[in-house]
Formats: C-alpha cells, sequence, structure tokens
C-alpha cells in the first residue's frame, strides 16, 4: 500500500488552510476512509512580532493557500476532496485527475517543515550595515541610528546613535530594534 501513497496539493481559499484540514480530516473519518489518507500537513514557520516593547510568538503558513495531504487517491477520495468546503481543488490538476508531487520536491517541502520545527522560532528580519533603524526597547527606546555591525549569529547589532550629540556604539539584539 505504501507504493500507492503519494502527497498532493489541494489548493484552498488563502486563509482557510486550518478548516480544509479539519474539513478533510472529519470528512475522512465519517467515511472510514483514514486508512487512504494517513497525513493531511499544513507547512507553518514560527516567527517573533514586536508588540507594545514585547516579542510576541506568531505562526504563519509557509505555502498560503495550499495544504498537502498524503493520500492513496482513487476517484471516490478525489471527489470527497474536491467537494469540501473552501476546497479549490487540486494544484497540477490535469482534467479529471490530481497530479501527485514528485519525490524529490516531497523530500524538499518534508525537510523544509523538519528544519523549520526543528529551528523553532526564528526572527526573520534581515539587517544591514549602514541601515537607519530606530531602538523600540530598553533605556535608549525612541532613538534612532546606524547599524554599524551585523552578528547573524547572536542576531545581535551594534547601532550607532546620538547621545548629546555624542556618536554612542550600543549592542542590540534583533528584537529591539525597527527598520525606519
Amino acid at each position: 500500500m505504501s507504493e500507492q501513497l503519494k502527497w498532493y496539493v489541494v489548493r484552498a481559499v488563502s486563509g482557510k488552510e486550518k478548516k480544509v484540514k479539519q474539513y478533510i480530516e472529519t470528512e475522512i473519518t465519517r467515511l472510514g476512509m483514514t486508512h487512504l489518507v494517513p497525513q493531511v500537513l499544513i507547512p507553518t514557520e514560527k516567527y517573533y512580532q514586536m508588540r507594545d516593547g514585547k516579542k510576541i510568538a506568531k505562526e504563519r503558513n509557509y505555502f498560503p493557500g495550499y495544504v498537502l495531504v498524503e493520500a492513496v487517491l482513487d476517484g471516490e477520495l478525489e471527489h470527497v476532496i474536491k467537494n469540501i468546503n473552501s476546497v479549490i481543488g487540486f494544484l497540477g490538476d490535469k482534467g479529471s485527475t490530481a497530479v501527485p508531487l514528485r519525490q524529490s520536491e516531497v523530500n524538499r517541502i518534508l525537510g523544509k517543515v523538519d528544519e523549520m520545527s526543528e529551528q523553532g522560532e526564528v526572527m526573520n528580519m534581515l539587517y544591514y550595515v549602514g541601515e537607519n533603524v530606530k531602538v523600540m526597547d530598553g533605556p535608549f527606546n525612541g532613538f534612532s541610528g546606524v547599524i554599524e555591525e551585523v552578528n547573524e549569529d547572536k542576531k545581535k547589532l551594534k547601532v550607532m546613535v546620538k547621545i548629546f550629540g555624542r556618536r554612542t556604539p550600543l549592542e542590540l539584539n534583533y528584537m529591539q530594534v525597527e527598520k525606519e
């Protein structure tokens, strides 16, 4: 049976991916087809966001509008999935049959999902030397400065700010600054 298991991409209304996943799982269970669909997956990534000076962990879809389904797709199951609320169809749908992902694509996507879950929450802001930033947190809140150094490994920046007319270096982490 594992030879017939293939990964398919279901196109969903953007923003409704979690509902579509829930609907697919509920419908498959109701029809007794759980042996045909071992996994329904929404690749997500975690990131930080600053709100009111506090670091908040959030999660967003890595592929908005898509839900991955591992399934033995026969005609009936394909019809069931296509008729679920908020499902647009299958990606690469050729006429009446869904096209499975190539194994190389599956490995790449699942590898990326594993990598993101191991990595945990990431701050995906890129800062560059010479860029202007505003300090959002700490004793120098509200000051603006220019990035002198970027330490990608430690997620730290060396920022030059003018305090009483003198240039002063500050070492700040990514969460303490915001691009201007």
